[in-house]
């Protein structure tokens, strides 16, 4: 490995340890409500690994979670099909619309399974969906772009 690749390494954990504690402080420490989901962390491999990816994009990132997490809360609440049926409808659904749209972000393909076997409810979708995605957004925008000086998003 070399001195450079070191360096991106430290930098992703970093900054995702300041991104997640963000979302977890917020989780927490406030009365203001969830924040975080598991597939939060799989976005900060993309968005700070790889920022120049298409999968790392805002867009991506916003999108992606909202739309599979739209799909995870239709099938939930609109369909009386069995678990086993369910999850893999509502993923493989998931997967197609963000292709479709053209916003693919590989870690929002967990979300219908999260908010399915979560029975969640319809305010998921604003946070920690909706919140969540901008507050990563922000900042992979503010670490990419003002602290490292990369073009992001690209």
């Amino acid at each position: 490995m070399n001195k450079k690749e070191f360096i991106k390494s430290l930098l992703a954990g970093l900054f995702s340890i300041i991104t997640i504690g963000a979302l977890t402080l917020l989780t927490y420490k406030t009365e203001l409500g969830v924040f975080l989901i598991a597939s939060f962390g799989s976005s900060m491999v993309v968005l700070y690994g790889y920022p120049e990816s298409p999968f790392a994009q805002p867009k991506n990132i916003f999108f992606g979670h909202l739309l599979t997490s739209m799909v995870g809360i239709i099938f939930l609440f609109f369909t009386a099909l069995p678990i086993f049926i369910l999850i893999p409808l509502a993923v493989g659904l998931g997967v197609s619309l963000m292709i479709l749209f053209k916003v693919p972000h590989p870690p929002a393909g967990g979300n219908p399974i999260i908010i399915i076997i979560g029975s969640v409810s319809i305010d998921y979708l604003i946070s920690p969906i909706i919140i969540g995605s901008i507050i990563i957004i922000v900042f992979g925008i503010v670490l990419n772009r003002l602290i490292l000086k990369k073009k992001y998003p690209i």
